[in-house]
């Protein structure tokens, strides 16, 4: 079973995927194990049935901040502890709109261990010139380039266009996916277009809610770099959990 157990946590890691894992490392059944997906999907098992849903209560709250946490749970007057530890897929940054603030950026985003992803079919932006230090350069219409991408639980989105005929064709990709941070560059009045395009197609204000507008934090900075700086700042933020 352990073998087993590692071949499909490898396989998880491998295919980006967000699972847990927890072991009993004290009491009864010690060295027992169990993977968890977001989905509910699990594989082995660590005790008795009261455990397993103390232990799958704990995985919940720590899939929200990709955390690790030992616990002690009193079951029918026996003490398990559990370690549980979660494994993300590896962060990446995708940046549609190509323009001289995703510059910086993605310089960044990369000096913290970012993957990063720069999409604008408009090639006269999307250039190797401009962009050096990228990851991937992708002149895919973003709807088309974020599908083939692949997004998942550890996936921030900046939205930087400008351009509604750019930003809404991604928003209804990730917006239905379970990303880490959507942020959108531009003025209310730009985003209540957004918004308004967003709900002509259905989707409901729990859904717009989770974008950041306007992108980044308020530092004050007007310069393409210092946008770039607040903007990764409130990535770092949402990615620990601060408002």
């Amino acid at each position: 079973m352990k073998n087993d157990i590692y071949d499909k946590l490898k396989e998880a890691i491998e295919d980006e995927q967000l699972v847990a894992l927890a072991t009993v490392v004290a009491g009864p059944g010690l060295g027992e194990q169990r993977l968890v997906w977001p989905d509910g999907t699990s594989f082995g098992d660590v005790g008795p049935r009261e455990l397993e849903t103390h232990v799958e209560d704990l995985i919940v709250r720590l899939f929200k901040s990709f955390g690790c946490e030992r616990q002690t749970f009193d079951v029918a007057g026996d003490e398990f502890e559990i370690f549980v530890e979660i494994h993300p897929p590896r962060p990446q940054l995708i940046v549609v709109g190509a323009v001289h603030v995703a510059i910086p950026l993605v310089g960044f985003a990369k000096a913290l261990g970012l993957r990063t992803i720069v999409v604008d079919p408009r090639t006269a932006f999307a250039t190797a010139e401009r962009f050096p230090h990228v990851d991937e350069l992708d002149t895919r219409w973003p709807d088309e380039a974020l599908q083939a991408i692949g997004v998942n639980e550890n996936t921030f989105l900046a939205l930087l266009s400008h351009d509604l005929k750019l930003d809404v064709p991604a928003l209804e990709v990730v917006l239905r996916r379970p990303v880490r941070y959507i942020g959108a560059l531009g003025s209310k009045k730009t985003h209540a277009k957004r918004v308004a395009a967003l709900e002509e197609r259905g989707f409901d204000a729990a859904a717009v809610a989770r974008i950041h507008n306007p992108i980044g934090l308020d530092l004050g900075g007007r310069r393409a770099e210092e946008i770039a700086v607040a903007i990764i700042a409130e990535m770092v933020a949402v990615s620990h959990g601060r408002g």
